[in-house]
């Protein structure tokens, strides 16, 4: 029948699709307004996920979706990290 144990979905900020949590890349906003990539998953904040495709950021990046999930400005670096943990997964 199956193992019984239930894989995690969310839904990506960028896309609107549902995906594995462990197919996604959570970006964070603490309490002090620090926005960052959580590669783990587990930092306390407010986060939003994005998938793991080039597509999926430069969407994320151009309708501005990161900014409103988290409520604030997302600089321009967070879409840089996010891509370069894409571009470093796909390599290994």
């Amino acid at each position: 029948m199956g193992n019984g144990k239930k894989i995690p979905l969310r839904r990506c900020s960028a896309t609107g699709e549902m995906f594995p949590k462990k197919e996604m890349i959570r970006v964070v906003r603490t309490k002090e307004g620090e926005v960052s990539v959580d590669p783990t998953g587990k930092k306390s904040g407010r986060g939003t996920y994005i998938s793991k495709s080039e597509k999926a950021v430069e969407m994320a990046k151009k309708r501005h979706s990161l900014d409103s999930q988290l409520g604030v400005k997302v600089p321009e670096g967070i879409y840089d990290e996010v891509l370069r943990l894409i571009l470093r997964e796909k390599l290994l």
